[in-house]
């Protein structure tokens, strides 16, 4: 007889909500492996400014500084959203207690509140968007997520304010921001070439990653 009904109704809310739910802990699972790249790339790069600004390279130090508070909100970001993936199992299993007193699941403003916060990042964008579609058939959401909900960006990270990079470049530095800079009137030796070679080289690469892991 279940499975007959099955036929017919298709899943039961239980089974739905079972299969959001699942769906939600994979995407968590998701985020906690792109915060934890995120951690191992940032902590390189902060290396790297500190390299950098105790030779007197400050430019660069700056430049790659500016890529470590992106970084930093981005992995903010992806807390918070892991947290409203945690929210949104939560209001569906409320949901499901409710529907087996009156026999449906109902819609949730919460959820869609949540939903429409989720669907802007980008690694869970798609995700959300195909979720967003059956909640909406099951009677949760009144409509589909709309492409009018554009992502956030990260244009508004890249004009940090000076100030804050600063900030940042002085807890890297030990407090020693203002002593970097001095130039130095001595020819570089062939090893100090050599390094600052390897420095740029670093440079370049880290900031190629963090932008990598920051585009999703």
């Amino acid at each position: 007889m279940q499975t007959i009904n099955r036929f017919l109704y298709g899943p039961t809310p239980e089974e739905k909500v079972r299969a959001w739910q699942a769906k939600l802990r994979q995407e968590s699972r998701k985020l906690d492996r792109d915060m934890r790249q995120l951690e191992v790339e940032t902590g390189k790069a902060r290396n790297t400014v500190k390299q950098l600004a105790k030779k007197g390279d400050v430019k660069s130090a700056r430049i790659l500084a500016r890529e470590v508070v992106r970084s930093q909100r981005q992995k903010d970001r992806l807390s918070v959203s892991k947290a409203r993936l945690g929210s949104i199992g939560t209001q569906l299993q409320q949901q499901l207690a409710m529907s087996k007193v009156t026999g449906s699941l109902q819609k949730s403003t919460e959820i869609m509140k949540l939903s429409n916060s989720l669907v802007k990042l980008p690694q869970v964008s798609q995700s959300m968007r195909e979720m967003s579609m059956e909640m909406t058939k099951a009677g949760i959401l009144e409509e589909m997520m709309e492409d009018t909900l554009a992502m956030d960006d990260d244009e508004e990270l890249e004009e940090e304010a000076d100030e804050e990079v600063d900030k940042v470049l002085f807890q890297l530095t030990d407090g020693k921001l203002g002593q970097a800079g001095a130039v130095s009137t001595e020819l570089p030796s062939v090893e100090q070439s050599l390094e600052d070679e390897e420095i740029e080289r670093n440079l370049e690469k880290y900031r190629q990653q963090l932008n990598g892991i920051l585009s999703g």
